[in-house]
């Protein structure tokens, strides 16, 4: 079963900084389209951030612009989201999953069109005030 494991989650005061990692598991991502998404409680999951396959692009979520950076190390075959500036509001589960077999000069930043698998457990990453 294709599946990630993310890790680097943990309790950060607000105005506080995060890296969150994200690895396949067993697997290769290739050049394949990888997003980072999170979910608070109560509310659907969404989309953080991505990165295309062939250009490497991102595309952030308005909320998190200019505060977070995600970065790909295929070296390493890991993903990273680096979180500065945190606020309660982004108290969340993150979770990172991959467009198998898309490799395309964009990505798709909402998890519900994008062809997102290989989803993993997560990594929770609560903000105190």
């Amino acid at each position: 079963q294709l599946q990630f494991v993310e890790s680097g989650g943990g309790l950060v005061q607000s105005g506080g900084s995060r890296r969150l990692s994200c690895a396949p598991s067993g697997f290769t991502s290739h050049n394949y389209n990888i997003g980072w998404f999170r979910e608070a409680p109560g509310k659907e999951r969404e989309g953080v951030s991505c990165m295309s396959g062939s250009s490497f692009s991102t595309r952030y979520a308005d909320s998190v612009k200019g505060r977070f950076t995600m970065s790909r190390d295929h070296a390493e075959n890991t993903v990273y989201l680096e979180m500065t500036s945190l606020t309660p509001e982004d108290t969340a589960r993150y979770y990172c999953a991959v467009e198998w077999g898309i490799e395309s000069a964009d990505c798709i930043l909402n998890p519900k069109v994008g062809q997102y698998v290989a989803w993993g457990q997560g990594t929770q990453v609560p903000v105190s005030s």
